[in-house]
């Protein structure tokens, strides 16, 4: 049996999309061609590779089999073909990131916008998630997070200043409730947390106190996967909230949101958009550090 590279390659888009038309998107074809060439792999290999209905794609354990044992080494085979094809250094081509959610600075618009202004031939796409997962093995070229969770073996350059985490309430329910002087208080208070997900735990609420770290468990009146209802609810005094000082920012600055138990808040390495080791990085990613750290001196 002859194997097709290029088939596979647009399986593993397919896998990573959940989607045919998504991958014809990316590849610049019609749905019909995706869908042919893999009818066409699943007829080489005498065995299905993924479910179809009207409404998404699913692979079956063969397609998950295949897909997990393929991916690495397409990925080290674009590597290559990318920095081939890049010899003359010329930042282009499409540029992958993955951004947590709550990387305020990073997603405010104009250093990616003055990046894309710099480098008019790379085009960029940015997935916002919080999750948590390889981005090699989803396919991304780089990533953005906090920088106490990013994998040692990752090179991880800084895009913000130092965080914190703050705990904020409105005026009126500071006024109507009165002001915690402890984070122990919070167990007793009406909370509005945060998630990732409906089937992850809340986004816990950590604190420090003579130097030693600790955590908190609130009883949450609410809780959002959404960070900008989670913000209205409590601008509205439905509760205190807690989260990254960047989120709560603009509220504050207009008096909307007032910061709680700020000594118990202590500041930490903010976030890092980090890649993994290679030893010909492509120019786009290249062109992208270069510009992070232009725009963060300037800044300064």
């Amino acid at each position: 049996m002859q194997s097709d590279f290029n088939a596979l390659a647009v399986f593993a888009l397919v896998a990573q999309e959940k989607s045919f038309r998504a991958a014809a998107d990316r590849l610049g074809v019609t749905r019909s061609a995706v869908s042919q060439t893999i009818r066409k792999l699943e007829e080489a290999l005498g065995i299905a590779l993924v479910s179809r209905t009207t409404r998404s794609v699913a692979l079956t354990e063969a397609g998950a089999r295949l897909y997990f044992d393929a991916q690495p080494a397409l990925i080290e085979m674009q590597a290559a073909w990318e920095a081939a094809a890049n010899l003359t250094g010329h930042p282009q081509g499409r540029l992958t990131l993955a951004v947590s959610s709550i990387a305020e600075s990073f997603l405010s618009g104009p250093m990616l916008a003055s990046f894309l202004d710099a480098n008019p031939d790379v085009k960029l796409h940015v997935t916002v998630t919080d999750d948590e997962f390889d981005i090699v093995a989803h396919g991304y070229d780089a990533g953005v997070r906090l920088g106490e969770v990013i994998a040692q073996d990752m090179i991880a350059v800084p895009v913000s200043a130092e965080q914190r985490q703050i705990a904020v309430a409105s005026p009126a329910y500071l006024k109507k409730y009165g002001i915690p002087s402890h984070p122990s208080e919070l167990a007793n208070r009406r909370c509005i947390g945060w998630q990732i997900s409906a089937h992850v735990a809340p986004y816990r609420w950590e604190f420090a106190e003579n130097g030693r770290e600790f955590f908190v468990t609130v009883a949450d009146t609410v809780t959002t996967t959404d960070m900008g209802l989670m913000i209205k609810l409590a601008v509205a005094g439905a509760g205190i909230s807690f989260g990254m000082e960047e989120s709560f920012k603009p509220a504050i600055a207009r008096g909307e949101l007032v910061p709680v138990l700020e000594e118990f808040c202590p500041h930490f390495p903010g976030f890092y958009l980090y890649y993994p080791s290679r030893r010909n990085m492509a120019p786009k990613l290249r062109a992208l550090v270069d510009h992070l750290q232009d725009y963060r001196k300037q800044a300064l």
